[in-house]
């Protein structure tokens, strides 16, 4: 589904009932006080108020620090912004799921998580093809659960879940999930994801959506990226940025640099025509740049 300029909204209403910014800063590989701070204080100069993190990426204390420091500098309070984390894969399981919500909450220094995420369909310790990988994230689930019930999380979501691991979370769940969030990019296209998602109403979050790989950015230096980029006068990440938003994906880009954290978030004002929202599509060839799920049972 591709929307038009005035069909995407900088927010969207999850299932849940809460809105989130469509755009979010990632905080992935961020790490030191002084890193956080220039970033989230370019961010939020821009208008970003969306954050995401993971308790794998060991940044959520100094984070806390940050928004402590920075939110009565804009005049902003807790509740204008909203602030994802993530389960991490070692902490499957009933009991240590809610002990690793909490734990991440204690680190933020916060009373709420907007939304908390199970960061892989897959337990740390576990063999990839282990049955009790499902068991553990059905426990987890629970757990996170009755951590909304208490209050500590408003929302609750996946990340890296195939569409048979949305199924069977759905089989068991009491509360389903708001947001998945997956590697989502014109060299990967998850069609079958994108269409569980629409029908279950779960918002596809997409991570990566400027290619990035650990070598180079091949999306950003893609022919037909840059060509599409001079003809539309925006950087080649600006229109990667919004051919997902365009079609009502999230993305959540990383940057440290303030030019291109002001820059990433300059695409409202523009659309990708239909014509070059194909060519942009037929660049799709099934490359994971990041993890791939698949193998999980």
């Amino acid at each position: 589904m591709n929307m038009s300029l005035s069909d995407v909204t900088r927010t969207v209403q999850l299932i849940s009932g809460h809105l989130m910014p469509i755009i979010g800063l990632g905080t992935y590989k961020m790490h030191g006080y002084e890193v956080l701070y220039r970033s989230v204080d370019a961010a939020l100069v821009e208008g970003y108020r969306s954050f995401d993190t993971a308790a794998v990426y060991r940044n959520e204390a100094d984070l806390g620090k940050v928004f402590k420091e920075l939110l009565p500098k804009y005049n902003l309070r807790r509740k204008d912004i909203f602030i994802i984390t993530k389960l991490g894969p070692g902490d499957h399981g009933k009991g240590k799921a809610m002990a690793a919500c909490l734990a991440s909450l204690e680190r933020l220094d916060c009373l709420y998580l907007d939304l908390y995420l199970i960061h892989w369909p897959g337990a740390q310790t576990l063999l990839q093809d282990d049955h009790r990988q499902k068991q553990l994230r059905k426990e987890s689930w629970l757990d996170m659960e009755e951590a909304q019930r208490q209050g500590k999380i408003r929302s609750l979501g996946v990340s890296n879940y195939m569409p048979r691991h949305i199924e069977e979370l759905i089989s068991y769940s009491n509360v389903r999930p708001s947001v998945l969030q997956i590697e989502y990019h014109p060299h990967l296209i998850q069609n079958e994801v994108k269409e569980v998602c629409d029908k279950y109403g779960i918002h596809l979050q997409a991570y990566s959506s400027l290619g990035t790989s650990s070598h180079h950015n091949k999306l950003l230096i893609n022919p037909t990226i840059v060509e599409i980029a001079r003809q539309l006068k925006k950087s080649p990440a600006q229109i990667l940025l919004r051919w997902a938003i365009q079609q009502g994906v999230g993305i959540i880009p990383k940057s440290v640099n303030p030019v291109h954290i002001k820059e990433n978030m300059d695409i409202f004002s523009f659309s990708i025509p239909s014509d070059q929202m194909l060519k942009i599509a037929n660049l799709d060839n099934q490359t994971h740049y990041c993890w791939n799920p698949a193998s999980i049972i």
